[in-house]
């Protein structure tokens, strides 16, 4: 299945990267598309829709966007025109039309989209007012859905596949008016079956109206393996077609636990083929225990939601398969002795790549395991599965035969005794305090709390400046009943770089806590006082001052790099620690000979570069080591 959310009319928008199938211009890329998927034997899908209110007006042609009645729909904000008999009768037209360049594009089949859409739209109570024959009695409601199924069969005939993934139940909190219930949504569903018209089913349970909603509908860590599987287990038993589900089925376990329970026909799994693209072929193979676990980090959609690409938070090369390998081919040249410094994210990845291509690598690591910062975002209880990045890379890069050397805090002399070829530094960095104007060392490290070396006090003051998951994870953590915590953030919102789905978890966290939330202020200084500390904090707005008085602050404002050891290294090094971007961004080896005296050439990754995320840690590595 490809394509979510391919669009079918004009004024249906892009919002997030979508395909238009509204014209006949597609039909060359489904072919192109089609013949690679047939090469191997294998099928493909096209889901197509109309957003309907889920979309924005000033976009692409600039027109209005529609739905059955005035309902503003909250994540994308925009107010929809109450859509007209001729409007219905064109986008049923424009449905049918869609799937018929997706059966000439060589296309297998269509998956209906009905879910947060413009179809379900016309379902749910909560969304459609109409008093025509398009609203009211559920017939009605349901009117729109049978004319779009009946027009998708007239221009695509009998033997094409169709199915459609739609919403049994809103699942909204009994205190809100309206919404679609079970009842009703099996009822459709009956409906739609008795046209003959349905080849399958894909079951869907919740809203996407609400960031808070696509939360549950695409959960992410901190929830259960397949929390909706035996709600679509008793979908599935209403009807004799065949039934699909898709929401955190992201391990093979429990994939097969829905199969053998008769739970589902076929089972989605879209992100955790996106973190492994050869969980089928490991499993052939007899290598299960190799499949690179998707952690439910929502990078992929979080990114995509914001007109981003698709990216795994922990395979780089998903998406990039032009340029990055999923698969590490080995080396034409000799094989070389590397010495990797820091076993977090990077480290760990550099190590794996390097062994992969056939090199001889050791690696050094301070502390007592692998893992780096993700030791830190495991200690939040929810996001606890991140370490299983961690887990995998090192049981990698143990089967390569990496040498590993825990508890040693590597310096010059230990490197060079190595007599390495390459040296990669991946020692990460340490917590940022240098932006305060006063009182540095009075401030605690977001890592101290988490790592628990330094004890949580009563009344606490967490400044946030980074905007991305440590700051918020750290209030996340620090959120209790018996603690006073203030978040503050220079920001307009809280952490802006933490996505969609993943961030209603953090404000039902703080929520739940009464956490203070106070945006548009910067801390500046800290000093002592008679009864703790005082925080000053700065408006930029208002151009004033204000002051909390507090036993403890905890700031979070990203990395410095520990360069202490590449430094040290340069000097001798045949490069300098220089690299070639030019080179790293077209995928050719690394050949800059600035000092023809040193023995080795030097290279760092991760936060040792830049304080960033997980994925730029594991891309750095990828793309440099993939040409070593």
């Amino acid at each position: 299945m490809f394509g979510g959310s391919t669009l079918v009319a004009q004024d249906s928008p892009p919002v997030f990267g979508n395909l238009y199938a509204g014209n006949d211009e597609i039909i060359p890329y489904f072919q192109k598309m089609a013949e690679g998927v047939h090469r191997h034997d294998a099928a493909l899908m096209c889901q197509i829709t109309h957003l309907g209110r889920r979309s924005v007006s000033n976009a692409s042609d600039w027109l209005p966007i529609v739905a059955p009645s005035c309902v503003r729909e909250p994540a994308h904000r925009g107010f929809p025109k109450i859509a007209e008999e001729t409007d219905i009768r064109r986008i049923v037209k424009a449905y049918g039309a869609a799937a018929r360049r997706c059966q000439e594009g060589g296309v297998d089949g269509v998956e209906i989209e009905a879910y947060g859409h413009l179809l379900d739209a016309f379902w749910s109570p909560r969304t459609n007012f109409r008093t025509d024959s398009y609203g009211g009695s559920l017939e009605n409601r349901a009117r729109f859905a049978l004319e779009v199924l009946e027009e998708i069969r007239k221009q695509v005939g009998s033997a094409y596949i169709v199915g459609i993934r739609m919403v049994f139940d809103e699942a909204l909190d009994s205190h809100l008016d309206g919404g679609l219930r079970l009842e009703e949504g099996l009822k459709i569903g009956e409906m739609l079956v008795k046209t003959g018209g349905l080849d399958f089913i894909n079951v869907i349970q919740g809203h996407i109206d609400t960031q808070e909603g696509l939360s549950h509908i695409i959960p992410n860590m901190g929830t259960p393996a397949g929390p909706q599987l035996e709600f679509a287990g008793a979908v599935k038993r209403e009807f004799e077609l065949p039934v699909f589900h898709a929401a955190r089925i992201n391990e093979v376990a429990t994939a097969r636990h829905a199969l053998r329970e008769n739970l589902l026909d076929m089972v989605g799994m879209t992100r955790a083929h996106m973190a492994d693209p050869y969980i089928v072929a490991k499993i052939e193979s007899g290598e299960e225990e190799r499949i690179r676990p998707c952690v439910g980090m929502g990078y992929c959609l979080d990114r995509l939601y914001e007109n981003g690409d698709a990216l795994c938070a922990h395979n780089a090369a998903t998406g990039r398969e032009q340029t990055m390998p999923h698969l590490v081919p080995k080396t034409s040249g000799s094989a070389k002795k590397i010495v990797v410094i820091g076993a977090g994210p990077s480290g760990l990845e550099a190590a794996r790549v390097c062994a992969e291509r056939g090199h001889k690598v050791v690696l050094f690591e301070a502390n007592d395991r692998a893992g780096g910062q993700l030791l830190l975002a495991a200690k939040v209880e929810r996001r606890r599965e991140t370490i299983s990045i961690a887990d995998w890379l090192f049981a990698e890069v143990q089967r390569l035969g990496v040498e590993v050397r825990f508890n040693f805090y590597a310096e010059v002399s230990n490197v060079l005794a190595e007599t390495p070829e390459v040296v990669i530094v991946a020692a990460g960095g340490l917590p940022n305090t240098e932006f305060l104007r006063n009182g540095a060392d009075l401030v605690v490290p977001s890592w101290d709390i988490l790592a628990g070396t330094v004890k949580a006090e009563k009344n606490i003051l967490l400044f946030d400046d980074n905007g991305q998951h440590p700051g918020i994870s750290c209030a996340e953590f620090l959120a209790n009943s018996e603690t006073k915590l203030e978040y503050v953030t220079p920001e307009r919102i809280i952490a802006p770089d933490v996505g969609g789905t993943n961030y209603p978890a953090y404000l039902r966290a703080l929520h739940l806590n009464e956490v203070k939330i106070t945006l548009n202020h910067r801390l500046t200084e800290v000093h002592r006082n008679d009864s703790g500390l005082t925080a000053v904090l700065y408006n930029e707005y208002t151009h004033a001052n204000i002051e909390r008085s507090v036993e403890q602050i905890v700031v979070e404002h990203g990395t410095l790099p520990l360069d202490e050891l590449y430094l040290g290294l340069r000097e001798q090094s045949s490069n300098g620690g220089e690299l070639d971007l030019e080179a790293l961004i077209s995928g050719k080896p690394q050949n800059i000979i600035c000092n023809p005296e040193g023995n080795y050439k030097l290279f760092r990754v991760g936060d040792a570069v830049a304080s960033r995320n997980i994925h730029s840690a594991i891309y750095d590595s990828l793309r440099l080591c993939k040409d070593l």
